[in-house]
């Protein structure tokens, strides 16, 4: 099993910045590629973003392209999303996924493990 943590979630004005952590723990030597999506209220969870430890490539939604930044740390437990230009649509609730395989999937159900979520709350 795989665990994961996210955080740095908040309330911030539009323009503004975050970054969400998501730290993973248990069998991380069983994932590969590592993706954060969003659920807003009264809307399907969709993608935002993907990188692959081992290739190092990145994926992004187009509506967060140019804005968002996925990156992971050092040791193979930590995954960013580095957020700027917030707008009032990027809130949601965002939860960190990690899936075996490098391929950057943007099909939630293609994520083994998923974390609880962090709320994003972007005030216009």
């Amino acid at each position: 099993q795989v665990q994961l943590v996210e955080s740095g979630g908040g309330l911030v004005q539009a323009g503004g910045s975050l970054r969400l952590s998501c730290a993973a723990s248990g069998r991380t030597f069983s994932t590969d590629a590592m993706g954060w999506f969003r659920q807003a209220p009264g809307k399907e969870r969709e993608f935002v973003a993907a990188i692959s430890w081992s290739r190092n490539s990145t994926r992004y939604a187009d509506s967060v392209k140019g804005r968002f930044t996925i990156s992971r740390g050092n040791a193979k437990n930590t995954v960013y999303l580095q957020m700027i230009s917030l707008k009032p649509e990027d809130t949601a609730v965002y939860y960190c996924a990690a899936r075996g395989g490098s391929f950057l999937s943007a099909v939630r159900g293609q994520y083994d493990y998923w974390g609880q979520g962090t709320q994003v709350t972007v005030s216009s």
